[in-house]
């Protein structure tokens, strides 16, 4: 489906949402690295590129600690809870 079919549907997730789930490893990661659970404010749905989100659908998510993970949409669930500060999660300087 062209970005422009999809652009007229209503997007599951949206950013800023908050969401549950399984992180997404690259294929070739695979031996180095496993999916860990993670939650987290949705930062960016898809690459922005033509024709990437088609095939992958996936989103980056900006967890506690302040980094991003990438996972795929339909393996995310919404949640109504703000994500807790969890290990490694270094306050914000005022």
């Amino acid at each position: 489906m062209s970005a422009e079919a999809t652009r007229g549907k209503a997007a599951r997730l949206c950013v800023g949402d908050t969401v549950t789930g399984r992180s997404y490893i690259e294929p070739w990661d695979r031996a180095r690295q496993q999916p860990q659970l993670i939650t987290g404010t949705v930062a960016q749905i898809g690459s922005g590129w033509p024709g990437v989100d088609e095939v992958l659908g996936y989103v980056w998510v900006r967890l506690p600690c302040g980094r991003e993970a990438k996972a795929l949409a339909r393996e995310l669930e919404k949640t109504t809870a703000a994500p807790s500060a969890g290990e490694g999660h270094r306050p914000r300087r005022t």
